[in-house]
């Protein structure tokens, strides 16, 4: 047990908790402030939102002990604070409520955003919205509703005062005073050009500052009806064999090697196109190789990072090649709640499956499959509908034969 104090809504606290107590569960266990609600568990939804000395933080992923001395303001400490109550005015006039359940992360947010930026226009509104997921799918009236409040306050010369804080907080913030002296003191470097050919290879981990870690890992196995020779032939075009992958398009591969090219993802009306680049190391004699890029979906600011090693192996008496695949990937940004472990892993397999299939029509002298019947599909690009319409009919055979024992 660890001894903590701090101040809660105005309130001074202390409490005996385990050192690993999420401050999420110490509000509402400990304080019996249910008015924050925890979702995901892992920082993506939001719905956990609470101010931690000025600022919005994850009470989610955030220790207790880690607030130690901090002042921590939840949604019910916005009583009677002025622009939660124009807030909560405006988002009962504009419909912002639904089922409620993100409304308290969304109110946090909300205020945040009417205090720092009295000028901000929808697309501001909604970048700054994007760590709150609304599963009702509120935004219209969300936004709306914040756009209301800071109307009306710019009418009526409203103006909070908002400043920098002068310190950071127990558990850190970008809204120090500090941090923002320290940037204009310190005159900014130019970017020096950097030369194609004196750039590292990105598989020995020079790119890993530029995206998120690539923490999360699985394992495939494809089969390919092709001699092994044939295969390893055809992974050296990598060119050829992104046309193999579904959304993946190799524009340009420089004088270093390095692959630069787009992958695109639909996902209903939601269109992400992430810009990257990759570079693929061989080992000729053992039949292996190792990819590592990174991308980043200007749209969505999501970046994604991952590190692909594969090995080739003979199988059917060499009529046959098996591939091993080993991913590790990093997501972070908008998009990131898409990136749950068995949800990914479903997706990995259908994608294997249509890549296997585009190879062997390649290596037979046919053109890989574009599209998936859909029209308003062009191209290759990854229909991520259809993949879910895959994933849970696949999900569901597998359900109803372990109800009927077949599996």
């Amino acid at each position: 047990m660890k001894k903590i104090s701090l101040t809660v809504n105005g309130q001074s606290v202390t409490a005996d908790i385990p050192a690993r107590t999420q401050l999420a569960d110490f509000l509402r266990d400990n304080q019996l402030l249910t008015g924050t609600h925890i979702g995901c568990e892992h920082g993506i939804c939001g719905a956990c939102t609470v101010m931690i000395d000025g600022a919005p933080a994850r009470s989610c992923i955030t220790y207790a002990v880690a607030c130690e001395g901090a002042e921590v303001t939840t949604v019910e400490g916005l009583d009677d604070d002025p622009i939660a109550e124009e807030l909560r005015r405006a988002f009962q006039e504009q419909h912002g409520l639904q089922c409620g359940y993100c409304t308290p992360g969304m109110m946090v947010t909300a205020r945040d955003i009417v205090r720092r930026f009295p000028d901000a226009d929808e697309t501001r509104i909604r970048h700054e919205l994007s760590g709150n997921l609304c599963r009702c799918t509120g935004y219209v009236g969300i936004v709306r509703a914040i756009r209301q409040v800071i109307e009306a306050r710019r009418r009526n010369g409203a103006s909070d005062g908002f400043t920098a804080r002068s310190e950071l907080g127990p558990v850190g913030s970008g809204h120090a005073a500090a941090n923002a002296a320290e940037a204009v003191a310190k005159p900014a470097e130019a970017v020096k050009p950097v030369a194609t050919k004196a750039r590292k290879s990105a598989a020995s981990g020079d790119k890993a500052a530029s995206g998120p870690r690539p923490l999360n890992e699985m394992q495939r196995s494809l089969r390919i009806s092709g001699p092994r020779e044939q295969v390893w032939e055809q992974f050296e075009d990598i060119a050829a064999l992104a046309r193999c992958m579904p959304g993946a398009h190799v524009s340009e591969i420089d004088e270093a090697g390095r692959m630069i090219g787009v992958m695109r993802v639909k996902f209903g009306p939601i269109s992400a196109a992430f810009d990257g680049e990759a570079d693929n190391e061989r080992v000729e004699d053992a039949y292996r190789g190792k990819l590592f890029g990174t991308g980043r979906d200007q749209r969505t600011g999501t970046r994604v990072t991952a590190e692909v090693d594969y090995a080739l192996h003979e199988a059917d008496g060499g009529g046959a090649t098996d591939v091993a695949i080993s991913v590790r990937y990093g997501l972070s940004g908008a998009l990131a709640q898409f990136a749950r472990g068995g949800l990914v892993e479903d997706f990995a397999d259908r994608l294997a499956q249509q890549f296997a299939g585009n190879l062997e029509r390649m290596l037979s002298g046919e053109q890989p499959a574009t599209g998936d019947g859909d029209a308003g599909n062009a191209g290759n690009d990854v229909n991520a509908v259809s993949l879910v319409l895959g994933v849970l009919g696949a999900r569901l055979r597998r359900f109803f034969n372990r109800l009927l024992g077949r599996g």
